[in-house]
């Protein structure tokens, strides 16, 4: 490419930080975006699956996808020892490209793009069962991290009314900021507080980093919806057999594609393996967007999200667009 090409691509081509990606996209836009992907025929199955490179300290996770009018991928790190040294655990750049040259439009900040994302793809998919509560939500939350404080606030932008509570349930309260204080109660795991809540809760949120169950069938209602986001691996789970057994029972265990949860969610493959859960079962969430299924009015509703890489690349469409100059 000769030099003056070059700079016209670089000058076409614009950064967008936490701030802009933020500003640009509230929560319930961001559900609105995820949900008219799926209704205008996207289908997940068709998306590429996830590359994991280990290194020396952690993970490289390339996300590529191609919807629409552009193509994309987002490269992320996964460093276990960052949170010891106070730097996050994972962090994202998102790279936004053309669909018809392939030229680079835009690099977003992918760690506030996933933050964004990730809640909205829960929310689209458990929509129909959050707007058939009839009562304020009472919402608990598993971990105090930013996709714990995302998912939250999400719902709450899709509420016609204000959530009747918010509870965090950490391991360690007192490390616990003001920040997530104003947004509800924070209580121990494994104390009175948190069981209390739990078998109070219309809605869980499971964000950890846990790789055993810490939500168990006998924990919550039976007409709990829970929201499980925090592993991604076939060998990690958040929640035990018996809740995804339940659910699965009552036709309600939501995810995004069946054959990438039975090749990377944990909670899905290992109640597969022990028996619990058939995955016939599963439930698309294309299908609940769409209308093709309905989900029960009762029993447990679950949905398992392992991240795919055509939600990034929907959301990252989305303030793109919103953008523009």
């Amino acid at each position: 490419m000769v030099p003056g090409a070059v700079r016209g691509v670089m000058a076409c081509m614009r950064f967008l930080d936490a701030t802009a990606v933020t500003a640009a996209l509230s929560p319930a836009q961001a559900v609105e975006a995820i949900t008219s992907a799926l209704r205008e025929g996207f289908d997940p199955a068709d998306d590429a699956a996830r590359a994991v490179v280990p290194v020396r300290r952690g993970q490289f996770l390339l996300m590529p996808s191609d919807v629409g009018a552009y193509a994309g991928v987002k490269v992320a790190t996964v460093a276990p020892a960052n949170p010891a040294a106070g730097l996050p655990r994972i962090q994202a750049s998102y790279l936004l490209f053309d669909g018809g040259t392939l030229s680079l439009r835009a690099v977003l900040d992918g760690t506030a793009l996933t933050t964004l994302r990730t809640p909205a793809v829960s929310v689209a998919a458990v929509r129909p069962a959050l707007d058939r509560l009839g009562r304020p939500a009472r919402v608990v939350a598993l971990g105090a991290g930013p996709q714990a404080v995302g998912h939250v606030e999400t719902i709450a932008a899709v509420r016609p009314e204000p959530l009747a509570g918010v509870t965090f349930v950490v391991r360690h309260p007192e490390r616990v900021g003001a920040d997530v204080r104003s947004r509800g109660g924070v209580v121990a795991a494994g104390g009175p507080e948190a069981a209390a809540a739990l078998a109070a809760a219309d809605v869980v949120v499971c964000a950890t980093t846990a790789r055993e169950p810490v939500l168990s069938a006998t924990a919550v209602a039976g007409d709990v919806i829970v929201i499980a986001v925090g592993s991604h691996e076939p060998g990690a789970r958040e929640l035990d057999a018996a809740l995804l057994g339940r659910a699965a029972a009552a036709g309600g265990v939501v995810v995004e594609d069946r054959a990438t949860a039975l090749r990377e969610a944990g909670d899905i493959v290992l109640a597969r393996d022990e028996g619990a859960l058939d995955p016939a079962a599963l439930v698309p969430m294309a299908d609940v967007a769409t209308g093709r299924t309905r989900l029960p009015d009762h029993g447990p509703v679950v949905f398992k999200s392992v991240g795919m890489s055509w939600q990034d690349l929907v959301i990252a469409t989305a303030v793109m667009e919103r953008t523009r100059a």
